[in-house]
């Protein structure tokens, strides 16, 4: 993974041997990582580099069609991804993902019943959440509580008006950060302007 400076803009690849997934411009053993469509590489364009490295074993909550999971799966090629998704139609573009890659295990499951992938999952170092539910910090906390290692990293993207439609967002994000302070040591948390309004990342440290 690096950065480059390309048509006045700062611009993000990852290195794989694997065409093209979501129509993004592959040059060479490169594939470009869009902000637009990865609010993990958003998050690392903003200038956090989270801590996921070549043999990272890695929880992925809310795979969708598996965008960001593709250049995670370039990052970690000597790692593996539970990938967990559960609308079906999603689900499907992800599995021919999956079907291509080796470092990926496709999981159609409901993220906030982690006891039902449980007997698939095992101890990871760090999840990775990008789930739009009003309960997506509960989500993040169960998981950890059934698959983080003692000292896991994560991120969750959080998406203020999940959680309330009507509130102040930077209320929410208030609350959120507090609510995850008794179980996390917070790393780092951030805006993801300008390329999504209204979210917030959270870097943390499992405390179990």
């Amino acid at each position: 993974m690096f950065k480059v400076e390309m048509e006045g803009k700062t611009r993000l690849f990852t290195r794989s041997a694997y065409p093209s997934h979501y129509g993004e411009r592959k040059i060479g053993d490169y594939r470009e990582w869009l902000p637009s469509r990865s609010k993990l590489a958003s998050i690392i364009l903003k200038g956090y580099v989270p801590g996921i490295k070549r043999d990272t074993r890695l929880l992925y909550l809310g795979a969708a069609t598996g965008t960001t999971a593709s250049h995670v799966s370039d990052i970690v090629d000597g790692g593996v991804i539970y990938a967990v998704e559960y609308s079906a139609k999603p689900f499907q573009k992800f599995l021919r993902l999956a079907m291509e890659r080796k470092n990926i295990i496709p999981i159609f499951a409901d993220a906030g019943n982690p006891e039902r992938y449980s007997g698939i999952v095992e101890k990871v170092d760090f999840i990775y959440q990008d789930i739009a539910q009003r309960n997506q910090v509960g989500i993040f906390v169960r998981n950890f509580e059934f698959f983080g290692k003692s000292g896991a990293e994560g991120i969750i993207c959080v998406k203020a008006k999940s959680i309330d439609s009507t509130a102040d967002p930077d209320e929410i994000y208030r609350k959120v950060i507090e609510s995850l302070e008794s179980r996390f040591e917070i790393m780092e948390w951030n805006e993801l302007e300008p390329y999504h309004r209204d979210h917030i990342f959270i870097s943390v440290r499992w405390k179990g």
